[in-house]
């Protein structure tokens, strides 16, 4: 039996700078999850995920993420989106060097 869909968001790579990146309602791709299209219907998802994917020449490796209506928007519901979107942990730098986000 398949499992019931849940809310996802699209997540990809920026091609140049290799930082998580969202899609957006505007088709635009944006480095805030918060920004980021929360889609709750699973046909449009697969739709939204093809839109997506025609942006080959800026991103990489599109794809649907689990995710929750929060408070400031979209939420990752699984620890893996969350760690993706706080950055490298090997070091601090790019989004771990502000203290909001360690």
């Amino acid at each position: 039996m398949p499992r019931p869909f849940t809310p996802k968001v699209i997540t990809a790579n920026d091609l140049l700078e290799g930082d998580v990146i969202y899609f957006t309602t505007a088709n635009t791709w944006t480095r805030h999850l918060s920004e980021a299209e929360l889609i709750t219907d699973e046909a449009e998802s697969q739709l939204r995920l093809l839109e997506a994917e025609k942006q080959n020449l800026t991103i990489v490796g599109a794809y649907l993420a689990d995710a929750k209506a929060g408070e400031n928007g979209p939420e990752p519901t699984h620890f893996r989106e969350d760690f993706r979107r706080k950055g490298p942990s090997n070091y601090r730098h790019g989004k771990q060097e502000a203290a909001a986000h360690v």
